[in-house]
């Protein structure tokens, strides 16, 4: 028999019962319980005569004595307070800071029982359901599709390889944008402001990445088929670069730069005029971005992977 505690009804049962004479045992008999549940409910409970009412009144203050204070302290909610205004999530807090100390699902109650100065849902990275946008740029059909790509690629143990995308301006706002880059092994995300989406100035954002690394930190770059990219057999040409295309409407194919673009996305939401962003703001945006620890990195930074590979480098 499962044990369970006994109610304002059962406490009612005992007291009328024990008053008719009834001994321990036939009153355990009685109810279905075992005659020591009995014996020690009546012995804490009895300085005179078992009054049911004040047996619940006695009980219930023992429980809430009994209730443990829990892991929250002031030292605690301030580590993790300063962590969520650097832009980590529970599960990165609790996985390095704070490793066995909390678990994630502990800041996420203290979160939402406001027990946190950031005790409100803005503290949380995703505030709200994703949509799935519809492409309407123009595209084109040519280039090295993904297929194509070495296959070491493929499974991000060689370094060197990197996803470029593009983040753009609200509708109505200026032709401000981003190109965006992510480093596939090491996931080191970074983002060169443009004027606009033209293969011009997208070729001129790659030229200023792949002419600021060491030549074997940046071997290939895959994409989707934006036009922006069209400029890939200049980059080829001029860089020795090459650039592999990602399938129709097959984002999930370049997913790291995807999912890095809505991390950037946090800083700069839809409609934002992109032009007019501040470069030092942006600088120091993405220093945020890459220095959270990741759980597909082994709880390190995206910037100690990046460092570590290019000290590697031959």
């Amino acid at each position: 028999m499962s044990y369970y505690h006994f109610t304002t009804c059962d406490r009612g049962r005992i007291e009328a019962l024990h008053k008719e004479g009834y001994s321990d045992r036939k009153i355990g008999t009685a109810m279905g319980r075992h005659h020591s549940s009995i014996s020690r409910e009546l012995g804490k409970n009895n300085d005179f005569v078992y009054v049911a009412e004040n047996a619940q009144h006695a009980y219930e203050a023992r429980r809430q004595n009994s209730k443990s204070a829990g892991k929250f302290t002031s030292e605690l909610a301030q580590v993790v307070e300063a962590k969520l205004a650097e832009t980590w999530s529970p599960e990165q807090i609790a996985s390095t800071v704070l490793m066995g100390i909390l678990s994630f699902k502990t800041i996420y109650t203290w979160l939402y029982q406001g027990m946190l100065n950031r005790g409100d849902l803005d503290a949380l990275r995703q505030k709200g359901k994703r949509r799935k946008l519809v492409e309407t740029r123009g595209k084109f059909a040519v280039g090295q599709a993904i297929a194509d790509r070495p296959e070491e690629v493929k499974d991000r143990k060689t370094f060197g390889h990197w996803e470029l995308d593009t983040v753009v301006s609200g509708r109505g706002q200026s032709k401000g944008c981003f190109a965006t880059f992510l480093e596939r092994k090491s996931r080191l995300y970074t983002a060169i402001m443009m004027p606009d989406r033209s293969a011009a100035s997208m070729e001129n954002a790659i030229t200023q990445v792949r002419t600021a690394m060491p030549v074997n930190a940046f071997k290939t770059a895959t994409t989707d088929r934006g036009k922006e990219f069209a400029c890939y057999e200049s980059v080829r040409e001029k860089l020795g670069l090459s650039l592999y295309f990602a399938d129709p409407y097959c984002s999930w194919q370049c997913g790291g730069n995807e999912n890095a673009n809505g991390l950037l996305r946090e800083f700069y939401p839809k409609k934002t005029d992109l032009a007019k962003i501040d470069a030092k703001e942006l600088i120091k945006n993405l220093f945020l971005i890459n220095s959270r620890p990741r759980k597909c990195l082994g709880w390190k930074t995206p910037i100690q992977v990046f460092l570590h590979e290019v000290s590697h480098l031959a």
